[in-house]
């Protein structure tokens, strides 16, 4: 009995796959291989696998000569499928556009002060003309230029004098707050302390007397003798004998 016909579509088991894309791969290469054997033909053939392995036959010595033959046989293949029309409608496009590369190819050796010599009186006054606009061009784009740098720079200036100010006047407030700051705590440490005199300093003073005291008996010196009357004040604080 033989074998069944095998249905085609992917193999959802990935060892299974793995497996079989091995096989068909060599089995693929082996025929590729028999045919440029057997057959004597030129045969390349490349491969790439699900995660992007290289697998390559050639038959010749090179796979980029038979791949540039192929490219060769399509191309050609393909430019005789076009029609006539469509062919001179491309090559005259490519000679107006080859023209005009060689005009602008000129005209940009002229400006750079070359290839002068086959230039016409005409042709170099029209060239000097297109240099001086084109200077005027330049160096008006670089005064505008300057202007914008120096409104620029000006606009910065006077956002710095503002902030220049602002500071100025904090540290003149701060300054003048300072000297009152100073005077208090000078004050503070310079007050003089005054003492309140009392009504009658002679109460506070010592009293002077005779340190030998006798029970009904004190004798009377020069000094006690001369005392003022008890009616009088006694500036100098002491107090008399005959009042002890």
């Amino acid at each position: 009995m033989g074998r069944g016909r095998v249905e085609l579509k992917r193999i959802e088991n990935k060892i299974n796959r793995q497996v079989t894309f091995a096989k068909r791969r060599n089995g693929l290469l082996k025929k590729a291989y028999e045919l440029s054997i057997l057959c004597d033909a030129e045969v390349a053939l490349i491969i790439f696998s699900n995660r992007g392995k290289l697998y390559e036959f050639c038959s010749t010595s090179s796979m980029m000569k038979t791949i540039e033959r192929y490219h060769r046989c399509s191309y050609s293949a393909l430019e005789a499928s076009r029609p006539i029309h469509e062919t001179q409608n491309s090559y005259q496009e490519y000679l107006k556009l080859k023209a005009r590369v060689e005009v602008l190819q000129k005209s940009q050796r002229n400006l750079l002060g070359e290839d002068l010599v086959p230039l016409s009186t005409k042709e170099l006054e029209q060239l000097e003309h297109q240099l001086e606009l084109s200077l005027k061009q330049i160096r008006s784009t670089k005064t505008q230029c300057l202007l914008d740098q120096l409104a620029d720079l000006q606009r910065r200036e006077q956002a710095l004098a503002e902030t220049n100010r602002a500071l100025m006047k904090k540290l003149e407030e701060n300054n003048s707050q300072i000297p009152l700051r100073l005077s208090w705590e000078a004050g503070e440490q310079t007050i003089p302390y005054t003492r309140i005199p009392l009504q009658s300093e002679g109460f506070l003073q010592p009293l002077y007397c005779n340190s030998t005291m006798q029970i009904g008996y004190n004798p009377l010196n020069s000094s006690e003798i001369d005392a003022p009357p008890p009616g009088h004040n006694n500036v100098n604080g002491f107090i008399p004998g005959w009042m002890l």
